[in-house]
Parts: structure tokens; C-alpha cells; sequence
């Protein structure tokens, strides 16, 4: 009725190597993540409609979409992520899956090319939303 699983033997083995042998292959991905994280975050917080805290590790940023939700019509971030996937073809995913109702996550572990060109979409996307203005107004009006 009880059972655990562990890591194997090998995989013990290949996580210690990883961790203490040479550390030098970590700098240049450490510096493209960093890169890739200040450019969407950056671009996300450029966008009417959203607005997004930096991220503290991995590689995903949760931007909060409440404005665009209400602007659109919509009643959750799962039908604004279908929305946007459906309109732009950017995949996002909806912050219900963690409990961050109107939030959404993007990756951010891609290119830079490919992130720039996401965030061209979603840009033009939410700039297609009418009431922004007054969706980011009400909502702070309920604070």
C-alpha cells in the first residue's frame, strides 16, 4: 500500500557530476536568460493592459491580463490564453492552472527572435481591445 521512488543510481550519479564539475558552460545560458527575462518583461509591461512583475527564477513570467479580461468580455484568463492563441498564434499559459486567475505565463526559455515576434503579436492583439482604459480604471477603482 506504501511505495517510494528515488532517483536511480545513475541519474545520482550523472547529479553529482553536473553539480561538481566545471561550471563554466552555465554563464553564457545564465546571461541569454537574463536577456530573454529583461526583454519580456520589458515588452509585456509595454503593452496597454498589462502589467508584469520580474520574475524571481525559472523562466516564465506571470503578467497580470485582468484589464484585457474585462475589456474583452472575457470571464477568465483560460478564455483570454484561447483568445490570444487563437488571434496571434502565441501560446500562453492561463494563470488558472496555478492558481493566478487573470494572469497568464509565458516562456521565455526560446529565442530572442521568437520572443520579440510574440510580443509584436500580443501587442497588436490587445491594442485591438477596445476599453482598456476603462477596464484598468475600474479595476483600481476596486482597490
Amino acid at each position: 500500500s506504501q511505495s517510494t521512488s528515488n532517483p536511480t543510481s545513475i541519474s545520482q550519479v550523472a547529479a553529482e557530476a553536473a553539480l561538481n564539475g566545471p561550471q563554466d558552460v552555465l554563464e553564457p545560458m545564465i546571461e541569454a536568460f537574463k536577456r530573454r527575462h529583461d526583454l519580456v518583461i520589458k515588452g509585456l509591461n509595454e503593452i496597454k493592459g498589462i502589467s508584469c512583475l520580474p520574475a524571481d527564477g525559472a523562466f516564465y513570467a506571470y503578467a497580470n491580463i485582468k484589464p484585457l479580461i474585462r475589456a474583452k468580455g472575457l470571464k477568465s484568463c483560460t478564455e483570454f490564453s484561447e483568445w490570444l492563441l487563437e488571434e496571434t498564434g502565441v501560446a500562453v499559459v492561463p494563470g488558472d492552472a496555478f492558481g493566478l486567475g487573470g494572469f497568464m505565463r509565458i516562456s521565455y526559455a526560446t529565442a530572442d527572435e521568437v520572443l520579440v515576434d510574440a510580443l509584436a503579436r500580443i501587442k497588436k492583439a490587445a491594442d485591438s481591445i477596445e476599453g482598456v482604459d476603462a477596464a484598468i480604471a475600474s479595476i483600481a477603482a476596486e482597490k
